[in-house]
C-alpha cells in the first residue's frame, strides 16, 4: 500500500462483507442469481466476477477475508496496487473457468486468495506463519501443505469435507506462482543489467556495484526507478 489512503485489500474485504450481508438478508435468490453455475460461463460470463464476491457461510467468508487481509496486504505493499489487483482477478477468473467445467456451482474468493498465497510463497518463501494459528512453518512449507491438501481432495480424500473446489484452488495458486516467477526473473534481469563494473585500471579486481534492495523493490513495484 502506498500510504495515501485506503488500500485495495481493505476495499475488497469491505465489498465481500457487504455482499455477504446482502446474501443473508435477501435470501437464496440473490446468491443463485450471481453465483457461477455450470453451463453459464458463456451465456452469463459476468457471473465469473460476481461469484468471487459471494460466500457460502460465515466461516467461508471469515477464512477468505482473513487470508486476503493478511497476505493481500503483503502482496499489495510488495508489488503495488495495480499489479496486486491484476493478479487477484486473474487468479479468481482462471479458478472460476476451471471450476465451471468441474463443479455444478461455485462461489467465493478462494481462487483469487490462492493466487496471493502463490506470490508470497515465491517472493517470501522463508516468511514464518502459523498454520491453524499454532503450527509454525515457512511459506515454502505451507505451499507444499496446500498443494497436498488440494491434490488429496481431487483424489477423493478431502480433509475438510465436501463442497470444496480443490481444482479451482490449484488454478488460482498456479497463477500466483507463475506471476511471482515472472517478477523474480525481472528482478534478476534488472540487477544484472544495472550492475556497474569498476574499471580494471583503477582496481586490481573487478568490483560489482549493485543497486540496493530499495531500488530493486521499487522497480518490481512500479516498473521504474
Amino acid at each position: 500500500m502506498n500510504g495515501r489512503g485506503v488500500g485495495a485489500v481493505t476495499i475488497l474485504v469491505l465489498i465481500n462483507i457487504f455482499m455477504f450481508l446482502i446474501q443473508i438478508t435477501a435470501g437464496n435468490w440473490f446468491t443463485e442469481m450471481f453465483m457461477l453455475v455450470q453451463g453459464s460461463l458463456f451465456s452469463e460470463p459476468w457471473r465469473i466476477i460476481t461469484s468471487m464476491f459471494l460466500h457460502g457461510s460465515p466461516v467461508h467468508l471469515l477464512f477468505n477475508m482473513y487470508v486476503l487481509f493478511m497476505f493481500g496486504s503483503l502482496v499489495e505493499a510488495k508489488i503495488g496496487t495495480k499489479r496486486f489487483l491484476g493478479v487477484y482477478f486473474a487468479a479468481g477468473i482462471l479458478a472460476g473457468v476451471i471450476g465451471s467445467f468441474i463443479y455444478p456451482a461455485a462461489l467465493g474468493a478462494s481462487g483469487a486468495v490462492m493466487g496471493l498465497i502463490g506470490i508470497i510463497i515465491l517472493l517470501m518463501p522463508n516468511l514464518q506463519v502459523l498454520l491453524f494459528f499454532f503450527i509454525p512453518m515457512t511459506m515454502r512449507t505451507l505451499g507444499i501443505f496446500i498443494v497436498l491438501i488440494d491434490v488429496m481432495g481431487l483424489l477423493g480424500y478431502g480433509l475438510f469435507g465436501p463442497n470444496i473446489a480443490h481444482a479451482a484452488h490449484l488454478a488460482g495458486l498456479i497463477v500466483g506462482l507463475a506471476y511471482a516467477k515472472h517478477l523474480l526473473g525481472k528482478k534478476r534481469e534488472f540487477t544484472e543489467r544495472f550492475t556497474i563494473h569498476v574499471d580494471k585500471r583503477k582496481k586490481k579486481k573487478k568490483d560489482g556495484i549493485q543497486l540496493d534492495d530499495e531500488e530493486i523493490e521499487n522497480y518490481i513495484k512500479y516498473g521504474r526507478l
